[in-house]
């Protein structure tokens, strides 16, 4: 009954007191929320993070009006959770890459290949380290734009809304940063 419903009627109907809503938006985004997380941290804390995001959104859900779309709503709290733990931790960057999840989160990302073509899966395996190497070495406010972009499917609009800043600063941070990841790409072609 409440797959066919708008990500922003759930939380509505939620907030009315509708927790089967709450379950669909949890299945609906959970993935691609840690996803984000994940690819600007560790595991570790990107599930801390998630579960961060998740409890916030519980809470605030007797005072949720729609203002914005939900994903919008749902990313600026992850994108101020990563600033306040960063800001905690006293890092400098949004970025840890230490434990290789991050290459097995792009793997995801990466089509798989039939199983009777290991050329292929090597190839996929090659192109998902590139992959993560080059989001890796954008600046931090690059990857995060992509990241709201390609995980969150947000638009340009809604990534400025979620990060706090301009329309055209997200802008030009999302083609900085795609045009980075092309050129990355490229060049490390064998």
């Amino acid at each position: 009954m409440h797959e066919d419903w708008t990500d922003e009627a759930l939380m509505c109907a939620y907030r009315d007191g509708d927790p089967q809503a709450f379950e669909v938006l949890f299945g609906r985004h959970r993935a691609a929320l840690y996803r984000y997380l994940l690819r600007q941290s560790s595991a570790g804390i990107a599930e801390e993070l998630s579960q961060d995001c998740w409890m916030k959104v519980i809470g605030a859900r007797t005072h949720y009006e729609v203002s914005a779309k939900f994903t919008t709503w749902l990313y600026r709290i992850a994108h101020n959770r990563l600033i306040d733990h960063f800001r905690s931790k006293d890092h400098a960057a949004l970025a840890s890459y230490d434990d290789g999840a991050v290459l097995e989160a792009v793997l995801l990302a990466v089509p798989d290949a039939p199983a009777r073509e290991p050329r292929a899966q090597l190839e996929n395996t090659r192109l998902a380290a590139r992959l993560a190497a080059a989001l890796e070495a954008l600046p931090a406010s690059q990857r995060e734009a992509f990241l709201l972009q390609y995980e969150g499917e947000l638009s340009v609009e809604e990534i400025a809304n979620a990060t706090g800043v301009g329309r055209e600063t997200a802008k030009s941070r999302l083609r900085y940063a795609l045009s980075s990841l092309r050129q990355a790409l490229q060049d490390d072609k064998p």
